[in-house]
């Protein structure tokens, strides 16, 4: 497959790669753009799928050291979301095995088209608190029910996880943005590499590709991420969706009919 791939392609991909890591430290959400890209060049949806977890596993890890470095995420408190999430994100990604390929092109430019839609209209709810919540019994229910649902989600297909972890962690926890966004990548890391080595036990990654747009989406983390105050995600965010929309509608277009 990695040899029929044109150099343009290559460039492609390398390009939208750089973009959605940009667009990821700024507004969130980059594997919208990833995925509809490796799909849009006729790798197979869960070659696709599991190529980008490749790729997003370099990004997301990054980012989440970056938030521990900066003490905006203790591992130990969330300890209970690591393993809920573990779990969500294995028991994903094999469900994503069992689904016939036919069924795969149909299903997920459905699902990053509704995606893409949540987040350009969903209002973010406003988290004021650096601190980190009481330990409790609905604390600990609250990190199992979120992690294996967010987990499974990101196993089944990632698009927007990130965007969906912050947004769930400021309305369940309270927490402000850089403390959500904190959790966020960390769980987001957690949820990737799972689910990327449950994918590379069944054979579903072209590595090349994944390393290749991984290394992109660093780079474009790190621009985006010193860019972020200058520009803002208010304008970025509905140029970023109106894109991923016209390129979900035209894999629905192409899966469908």
């Amino acid at each position: 497959m990695i040899d029929m791939i044109e150099p343009s392609m290559w460039l492609l991909l390398g390009t939208v790669a750089l973009l959605a890591g940009f667009i990821d430290a700024v507004a969130g959400g980059g594997g919208m753009l990833t995925v509809p890209a490796l799909l849009s060049i006729g790798l197979p949806p869960h070659i696709a799928l599991g190529t980008n977890k490749l790729a997003a596993t370099f990004a997301s890890s990054t980012a989440a050291w970056t938030y521990y470095r900066k003490q905006l995420f203790s591992p130990s408190f969330w300890r209970q979301s690591f393993v809920a999430t573990l779990i969500g994100a294995i028991a994903g990604t094999l469900v994503v095995d069992l689904i016939a390929t036919e069924w795969l092109e149909k299903m997920l430019p459905l699902v990053i088209l509704a995606t893409a839609l949540y987040t350009l209209w969903h209002p973010h709810p406003k988290g004021n608190s650096h601190s980190l919540p009481e330990k409790s019994a609905s604390l600990t229910k609250k990190q199992w029910v979120q992690g294996t649902s967010l987990g499974f989600y990101d196993g089944v297909a990632g698009p927007g996880t990130g965007a969906f972890w912050t947004v769930s962690n400021m309305a369940l926890y309270r927490l402000d943005i850089l403390m959500a966004s904190g959790l966020s990548k960390a769980m987001n890391f957690t949820s990737n590499l799972t689910s990327l080595v449950t994918f590379a036990i069944l054979g579903h990654i072209n590595v090349m590709l994944g390393l290749t747009m991984g290394v992109c989406l660093m780079l474009g983390a790190y621009i985006g991420a010193h860019s972020a105050i200058r520009f803002g995600a208010r304008f970025i965010r509905p140029v970023f969706v109106t894109v991923v929309i016209i390129l979900a509608v035209k894999l629905a277009l192409q899966a469908w009919f």
